[in-house]
């Protein structure tokens, strides 16, 4: 993913999700990301510049409707038009926000596999609060991917609802050859993956992952389980550090956690 505190379209700067036994979740996370020598996240869960990147809250009866998944909060150039369209593709709203005089403000969406996600307009440039070049080591979300049966379904509906352009990306699962899909934001940078459930990605939930970096991944893996989580995939690499661990928490949201 190119800088994501870039305002864009098609861009992504934060994402939340709402729980039960939120106390119990808060510790979850704050124990799981607050790893390595120098911790990318503080333990109120914003980043170490005070950045409110994720958003842990409570389980109101407002938004018990909402699914357990960690919803990216997607920019779009018109909220309204992005609502329509994805109605129109056999999408469903789950929330809509608007103003006084009826415009649109934000929507909670999802798409025709069940995957959560919501739509806010183009964050003005000056709302973004300036990295000071410390962007590299700071919690930011790194990366975002959709895993499912139909990947070329979803990634046509993604690329109407919020005008995402597309580049295949070649996959083999043993013999046979696919492609995924690489989504681009209207900047021609990379904003997230849709991805077939199969070959690397096969197992994996069709919820929007999030990927979190974290400061020491092979703690904050033994943390996930000591706290009560589950490792749903983790993989390794040629010195068999981990590279990647998706993970599940206490009420079954997952994300994915990777080196910061």
């Amino acid at each position: 993913m190119s800088d994501p505190l870039v305002p864009r379209v098609g861009g992504i700067l934060s994402a939340d999700i709402a729980v039960p036994e939120h106390e119990r979740e808060v510790r979850f996370y704050s124990r799981v990301l607050t790893t390595g020598e120098n911790p990318l996240w503080r333990e109120d869960l914003m980043n170490n510049l005070g950045m409110p990147i994720i958003g842990l809250g409570a389980r109101s009866a407002e938004y018990a409707h909402l699914p357990l998944q960690w919803m990216p909060h997607i920019q779009v150039a018109e909220v309204a038009a992005s609502v329509k369209r994805a109605l129109d593709l056999g999408g469903s709203e789950l929330m809509h926000a608007k103003d006084g005089d009826g415009n649109s403000q934000w929507a909670v969406l999802l798409d025709p596999n069940g995957a959560a996600f919501g739509i806010i307009p183009v964050v003005p440039a000056e709302a973004v609060p300036p990295a000071d070049g410390a962007a590299a080591r700071v919690g930011l979300i790194s990366w975002l991917d959709l895993t499912v049966s139909d990947a070329s379904a979803t990634r046509d509906f993604y690329r109407q609802v919020v005008d995402w352009s597309v580049q295949d990306v070649e996959m083999e699962d043993g013999s046979e050859r696919y492609a995924d899909y690489k989504m681009f934001g209207d900047d021609g940078n990379p904003a997230a993956g849709v991805c077939h459930a199969r070959g690397v990605n096969l197992g994996l939930p069709p919820m929007w992952m999030i990927y979190l970096p974290v400061g020491d991944l092979a703690e904050s893996v033994r943390r996930v389980r000591e706290e009560g989580g589950k490792i749903i995939k983790a993989t390794r690499g040629n010195d068999e550090e981990y590279a990647c661990a998706v993970v599940q928490d206490l009420v079954g949201a997952c994300l994915a956690l990777v080196p910061g």
